[in-house]
């Protein structure tokens, strides 16, 4: 245990002991608490989300023209299921998408996304846009 660990231990369990004595709370699992989050004060590995990143998954391609929100959400990183229905409404009323590119002109999505993305994109089986009345 390096000493900055040691220290930041320390200060986090007396705050704890004084805190805890005022309200009558200081208990050994509140202390095994203090003693486990000050030991891992130091790392940078994050542990905040138990949902596995979509980064962690078998690359799945996905043709933009023909997939349903539910499938761009799946197969995307960084577009959630509302992008990717603003993806599916944006080729109703635009038509088929002919580039990867092309996806930028939907909102919220960026070039950043697309370059991530670019090897799971499939362009093909283009879909008809929907007339719209005027």
């Amino acid at each position: 245990m390096n000493k900055i660990t040691a220290m930041l231990q320390t200060v986090a369990l007396s705050l704890l002991l004084i805190g805890g004595a005022q309200a009558g709370k200081a208990t050994p699992a509140n202390k095994a608490a203090v003693v486990a989050s000050a030991s891992t004060a130091g790392h940078s590995k994050s542990t905040r989300s138990s949902k596995a990143p979509k980064q962690a998954k078998a690359m799945q391609k996905v043709n933009i023209n023909t997939a349903d929100a539910a499938a761009i959400d799946d197969a995307l990183l960084n577009i959630g299921p509302s992008k990717a229905a603003a993806i599916v409404a944006y080729r109703k009323q635009h038509g088929a998408f002919h580039t990867a590119d092309e996806l930028a002109s939907v909102k919220g999505v960026g070039l950043k996304t697309i370059a991530k993305n670019r090897d799971r994109i499939v362009i093909g089986g283009a879909a008809e846009a929907v007339p719209t009345k005027r």
